[in-house]
């Protein structure tokens, strides 16, 4: 459990500084086909669900290689 909390943590930190030195990078996240947005003239909605699977997917794999290495 605590190595698994210890990548966490570097993770989250890579990540971090990734977004603050080049906060450019993952500007095409969020704008993805499948990603449903409506804007009517008092309101707004989003829904991500490409970005969603995409996460998803991700993390499934990060898990899986973490389970291994451990």
């Amino acid at each position: 459990m605590g190595k698994t909390i210890i990548y966490i943590g570097i993770a989250i930190v890579v990540i971090g500084v990734i977004l603050y030195y080049f906060p450019n990078t993952f500007k095409w996240f969020g704008k993805l086909p499948g990603d449903f947005r409506m804007e009517g003239e008092n309101s707004k909605f989003y829904f991500p669900l490409t970005s969603m699977i995409l996460i998803s997917i991700l993390l499934n794999v990060l898990l899986r290689v973490f389970k291994q290495l451990s």
